[in-house]
Order: C-alpha cells, then structure tokens, then sequence
C-alpha cells in the first residue's frame, strides 16, 4: 500500500464519529417519525370526532324535517278542512248560477269497486251536489296543481264504478282551492271541469262565462 493511499484511510477516531453522527442522526429521525405518528393520531381523533358531529347534526335535521313535514301536514290538512267547508256552504248557489239545478250537498263520500284482478278500489269525493238527475263532484285542496287535477280526472272517469247509486245520472267534476300553481286552474277547465276558488269567507266559479261542463 502506498503512502497516499494510508493517508485517504480514515481513522479509527474518525470512524466511530461518524458512527455517531449516523446514530444521532438516526434517533432525531425516529423522534420525528414518533412525533409525525402522535400528531396523525390526534388528527385522526379529531376527524373522528368531526365526523360524529356531523353525523349527530344530521340526525338532527332529519328529525327537525320530519317535525315540519308534520306540521305542514297538518297545516295543508286544516285550511283543506277550512276550504272544504267554505265550498260546501256556497257550491248550491254556485252551481246553480252556472246552469246545474242541484240542491243537496254531502261530503267525505266513499265508494269502491272491485277491478278486474279483484282487487278492491276506493275512493273519497270531498264534496258531492246532487239533484236526482245531475252530481258535481268536488275536489278540495289547499294548494291544487296539475297532477292533483290528473289523479282527480281519472276518479271522474271510474265515478259510477265507485258510486253505484249514481249510475244512471249525468256527472261533472269540480275542482275548488285557496291556492294554487299557475297552470292548474287553466288545466282544469281545459278538461271540462268548474274552477272554484276560495276567497277570504267565499267562493266563486272562475270559469269563462261560456264554459260548457264536461260529463262524465
């Protein structure tokens, strides 16, 4: 071995200190990994914890949600009611201002009809005007929008399988509200049905005054 060659050699001396450095080195890596692995470990706890949070509050909501949608049912419920009985005390003389003769109201009718798998039918008219020859079925509702008029017209359409008494009389339909979406109105009286609208303590036919009824 050359002289140059056992000068590059390092020594025992320095050896061991850079032992020690790589161990010194080797511990401050692991502090921090142990460090690293702590605060994970509190970020995780604290996800955690958000998490059920978030999951209690939407318990929460949906539990706030379900109140008000019972609220709101039992509003929609009482101004139908309100509606239902304001119409009921006004349809004679409404109707009759319209051509229709009836002079005998009842409501709440039910009837039924067992289809052609056997299956029994039911339906409930809110409001029923009748004179011996001729019926106006009502429909009451708080706020009336056309899939209620469709649902109605097809009730309209099965009238004397649900109602077996007036199977021999000429039916028509009428739809009455306090509110309602801006297409209903036009809709029903498109398919032949009277319009009647609640106002404040009273009621009136909104129909053109050459509306021509539909019998079903």
């Amino acid at each position: 071995m050359s002289t140059n060659q056992q000068k590059n050699l390092a020594t025992p001396e320095e050896i061991w200190k850079i032992l020690r450095e790589v161990s010194e080195s080797q511990k401050e890596t692991d502090k921090l990994l142990k460090e690293l692995s702590q605060e994970q470990k509190k970020t995780d706890q604290q996800i955690k914890k958000t998490d059920q949070q978030i999951n209690k509050t939407d318990q929460q909501m949906k539990k706030t949600d379900q109140r008000l949608n019972r609220l709101g049912g039992r509003f929609d419920d009482r101004w139908g009611l309100m509606v239902e009985s304001l119409v009921e005390g006004k349809v004679v003389e409404l109707l009759q201002s319209r051509g229709i003769n009836v002079y005998e109201t009842a409501v709440r009718m039910e009837g039924s009809y067992r289809d052609k798998e056997g299956e029994i039918q039911k339906r409930e008219i809110d409001i029923l005007a009748a004179n011996g020859n001729e019926v106006v079925a009502v429909e009451v509702k708080s706020t009336l929008n056309s899939d209620h008029i469709r649902y109605f017209l097809n009730t309209l359409k099965n009238f004397k399988k649900y109602f077996h008494r007036y199977k021999t009389e000429t039916v028509y339909g009428a739809v009455a509200y306090l509110r309602s979406s801006s297409e209903a109105p036009v809709f029903a009286e498109k398919h032949g049905l009277f319009v009647i609208r609640a106002t404040g303590d009273s009621a009136s036919i909104i129909n053109k005054k050459d509306f021509k009824p539909k019998a079903f």
